[in-house]
């Protein structure tokens, strides 16, 4: 029998405190029971196995990652919309690195499409892209592009990978400013009717 009060939506969110306290690899089901003063199989009423609670987990990261950039977009559109975005992205990934790290697992396509909160993600990004006057398969590509180069960055520097004297604020709008240069003259794929 399940114990009174615990419930899945407790059980991601101490997952979820859990992973930026000690890291996202550190979340365990054991590490779970003992916060709560439960035995390990007392979970199991609640989540299937660790991948089941890593994936609710992911899914609800990236649901407080585009709740942020959603809030930090909202009016905006072009170059001002990327910026926001971009600063929306690094502040979520720097204030809570395990939730951020979860947010970049391999999750089953069929559970994303089930998502509201990551079709959410695909129409906040997909619709700042579109300023930029790009269609598919452009927009996949700058998705990647925007994807690879935020990642990159905030994991460089939430590890201290940035030595030089140079400030990293300063590095990172230039970065942003970099992105919608690129993104103005995007290369655009020739269709087969142009």
């Amino acid at each position: 029998m399940a114990r009174a009060g615990l419930t899945v939506d407790r059980l991601v969110a101490a997952a979820a405190d859990l992973a930026d306290e000690a890291g996202f690899e550190n979340v365990s089901l054991s590490a779970l029971a003992r916060h709560f003063g439960v035995k390990d199989a007392s979970l199991y009423s609640h989540v299937r196995n660790l991948n089941d609670l890593r994936t609710r987990l992911a899914l609800h990261a990236g649901g407080e990652l585009i709740d942020r950039i959603a809030a930090a977009v909202a009016g905006r559109a072009g170059k001002d919309s990327l910026t926001a975005f971009a600063g929306a992205y690094r502040a979520y990934a720097l204030d809570h690195p395990g939730r951020y790290a979860a947010t970049q697992i391999r999750i089953d396509q069929a559970l994303i499409a089930d998502s509201p909160a990551m079709r959410r993600t695909a129409e906040i990004t997909y619709g700042m892209l579109r300023a930029y006057g790009l269609d598919e398969p452009d927009l996949t590509d700058a998705v990647r592009l925007l994807r690879s180069t935020f990642h990159g960055y905030c994991t460089l520097e939430s590890a201290g990978g940035f030595g030089a004297d140079r400030d990293v604020q300063t590095s990172w709008d230039k970065a942003v400013e970099a992105l919608h240069l690129a993104l103005t003259h995007w290369p655009r794929e020739k269709r087969n009717n142009d």
